[in-house]
């Protein structure tokens, strides 16, 4: 199934996407400094920033632009995608809770002359489309940054609304 076919199954199914996309959540990843995973203000969620870190610990590092390719980033930030899901899941306890993906802030390791920001970040937005389908679909902004944490590739966070 293409995901633009997941993308318009039952808002209920989440799970289900995810497992047709061969996705298993992680673990939600931890804090690395002083800060906790998310925060609940009414009916938002607000999710800290997650980078492109695998369910071992591992990162990926670099710049995008020089030694990281759009499509290497735009697999880095899928993988920040599953990752901001994993803390959703975990904060929630039900994927079926997410009434909307409501905003993604997406920064870039970037190359000083880099442009293709958008193109990198599509990499999560896609996902949460998949996902969630029109629940998925979110305001956003794409950045690039000269550094960040790590020197990991990317690094995103988001506001999700709940029931």
């Amino acid at each position: 199934m293409s995901i633009s076919e997941l993308a318009k199954r039952p808002v209920a199914a989440p799970y289900d996407r995810l497992a047709a996309m061969g996705i298993v959540l992680p673990d939600a990843p931890p804090p690395i400094a002083n800060f906790v995973t998310h925060v609940f203000e009414g009916q938002l969620l607000f999710l800290s920033g997650q980078g492109p870190t695998e369910p071992d610990g591992r990162l990926y590092a670099g710049k995008v632009g020089t030694d990281v390719s759009v499509e290497d980033a735009y697999a880095h930030a899928r993988l920040t995608g599953i990752n901001l899901i994993a803390v959703m899941h975990a904060a929630l306890g039900d994927l079926g809770r997410v009434r909307r993906v409501v905003k993604l802030l997406g920064m870039v390791n970037a190359a000083p002359d880099f442009g293709d920001h958008p193109a990198v970040i599509n990499g999560c937005s896609d996902l949460m489309n998949a996902v969630f389908g029109e629940r998925g679909v979110h305001a956003r902004s794409a950045v690039g940054f000269a550094s960040l944490p790590n020197q990991i590739t990317v690094e995103i966070e988001a506001i999700v609304a709940f029931d």
